[in-house]
């Protein structure tokens, strides 16, 4: 992307809250991987979900991470839901936010859908225990 046009003030605010969010190491690895084919999604969501709605001051992180987690889980996107989980630590969302998140899924969204979310929840809150128990840092990018 090095002779892309210059990026706006709009993608500077939401790489920024997308590092905040997902951390740098894993934000750089997404970058990494980004090729001419992708470049225009990665540009779109990080403007229009990092910089728009995520830098919006009306929601704190944490609200955000619960209210996205909600919504993925709903939507049946696994790896999505993982990766919002995973960020948790940075965004202030408990685990116990996250269970009452899911418990509204069961209710508006399905029960079938919770109790899939439910399972990525701790497998993916066992793999972050594990992590910090290692030292070790998650690799799934996104």
């Amino acid at each position: 992307m090095s002779d892309a046009k210059p990026l706006s003030v709009r993608h500077a605010q939401g790489m920024a809250t997308r590092r905040a969010v997902l951390g740098g190491a894993h934000v750089d690895r997404a970058q990494a991987l980004t090729t001419p084919f992708d470049a225009p999604f990665q540009e779109l969501i990080t403007e229009a979900a990092w910089g728009h709605v995520w830098s919006r001051p009306d929601f704190t992180p944490r609200e955000r991470s619960i209210v996205t987690i909600a919504l993925l889980a709903a939507l049946g996107q696994d790896e999505e839901v993982a990766m919002h989980i995973r960020a948790t630590v940075n965004t202030g969302a408990t685990r116990e936010d996250v269970r009452e998140a899911l418990l509204h899924v069961a209710i508006y969204a399905g029960v079938p859908a919770a109790n899939h979310a439910i399972k990525i929840a701790k497998k993916t809150f066992d793999q972050l225990d594990a992590d910090a128990a290692f030292g070790g840092e998650e690799q799934d990018v996104r």
